[in-house]
């Protein structure tokens, strides 16, 4: 296994990024991260379900951030919370988009497949629905419970856009699964407005949270700083909460895509079950977080996509 290293603050993680942009275009290329002190490599992956690394994670809290590359954010001083948590927790220098526009993306994280969807079409549109197996359909049959939080959803399930909520970033409202059935879907994909009273209890908030913050808070409408602002207002509320201080939890942030020259993006682990001070050069997709999650709850794969994906669980404590 290539570089899972213990970061030495500000340095490590700026020595990193060097890594990063060097192979940023291309996973599985550069000369990944350097830093001044070496943690022990991690073992082989056991089989699904079976990761010492992923077992006995409580809860897995997803957010995704919007249309800017790894470079626009770690180092950048518009970014002083983003990178506080990049310091602390795991961060992962070259985990790749899987393409362009927005939607295949948020696809690819959550059916192991864009569907052959290259656009940001809205649902319910034949051409703009993913019909295969997805997220929600695993978690149901593992007995897991999920919700989607959008910010600024106006009703549960919205499928129109409004000035600030965009339906190309809430892609389980692209699962025939989720939305043929109503009652199911109002209980699941919901407003970000429910965040707060379902993150009171560790048994209120869903085993999985995705949640897609508005145009403006996601930084795809607004600057760097104004969603850097938006996530220190929000984040410490996550990692204060029951869920997060009475078990092990993860926290991952990460970013749809990046630019057209650059589509490597950042994530990074926070929470109990990060591995503290880690910098990861190891070559990661959507496909790597997705199939991380897979492993943690021992869920089947969706597709060959996720199932041939390396888990990021060198990140994991």
């Amino acid at each position: 296994m290539r570089g899972v290293r213990a970061a030495a603050g500000a340095a490590a993680i700026a020595l990193a990024l060097a890594g990063c942009t060097a192979g940023a275009s291309a996973p599985g290329t550069g000369t990944g991260a350097r830093s001044a002190q070496s943690a022990p490599r991690a073992t082989a992956p056991a089989p699904p379900g079976a990761t010492a690394s992923s077992s006995g994670l409580q809860h897995i809290v997803v957010i995704v951030e919007e249309n800017k590359p790894a470079t626009a954010i770690i180092g950048d001083p518009d970014a002083p919370y983003l990178n506080q948590l990049a310091r602390s927790g795991a961060l992962a220098t070259r985990y790749s988009a899987v393409t362009h526009p927005s939607l295949p993306n948020y696809l690819a994280l959550t059916s192991g497949t864009t569907g052959g969807i290259t656009t940001d079409c809205n649902p319910p549109g034949g051409s703009c629905l993913v019909t295969g197996p997805n997220l929600a359909a695993e978690l149901d049959r593992a007995g897991r419970s999920w919700k989607l939080y959008a910010e600024s959803m106006p009703a549960p399930c919205t499928t129109t856009n409004t000035s600030l909520y965009a339906v190309k970033h809430n892609p389980f409202l692209y699962f025939p699964s989720v939305t043929a059935r109503p009652a199911y879907c109002a209980s699941h994909d919901v407003p970000y407005t429910q965040f707060a009273t379902d993150l009171a209890s560790a048994t209120t908030l869903p085993d999985f949270a995705f949640i897609s913050p508005n145009l403006c808070n996601d930084m795809h409408d607004c600057s760097v700083a104004t969603g850097d602002a938006w996530l220190r207002a929000n984040v410490p509320r996550i990692l204060a909460s029951p869920a997060f201080t009475t078990q092990r939890s993860l926290l991952v942030v990460t970013f749809d895509e990046g630019d057209a020259s650059d589509n490597t993006v950042a994530c990074l682990f926070a929470g109990p079950a990060a591995r503290a001070q880690t910098v990861s050069d190891e070559p990661y997709t959507h496909y790597s977080l997705l199939r991380t999650v897979e492993e943690a709850w021992g869920l089947n794969p969706l597709t060959g996509e996720d199932a041939a994906a390396t888990a990021m669980t060198p990140l994991l404590k």
